[in-house]
């Protein structure tokens, strides 16, 4: 499953993170050609805020979605 985001700022990146951990399978975030681990604070903070970032899960979790439903655009 795939679907954009928006992270404007700290608390969405750690949100979005915290969100990420707790999922059991893989999340991984794009951007142009590089790819990163979602569940990584740092990895995303470095390249997530104020840029459209693509979500890729290998799985679908409800929780999940639910929680950074806020964050997706069209």
């Amino acid at each position: 499953m795939e679907f954009k985001v928006l992270l404007k700022n700290t608390k969405d990146v750690e949100e979005f993170v915290e969100a990420a951990s707790q999922c059991a399978g893989d999340i991984d975030m794009k951007s142009g050609s590089i790819y990163l681990d979602a569940k990584s604070l740092l990895g995303v903070m470095s390249m997530g805020m104020k840029r459209e970032m693509q979500v890729i899960c290998s799985h679908q979790d409800k929780q999940f979605l639910k929680s950074v439903r806020k964050f997706a655009i069209a």
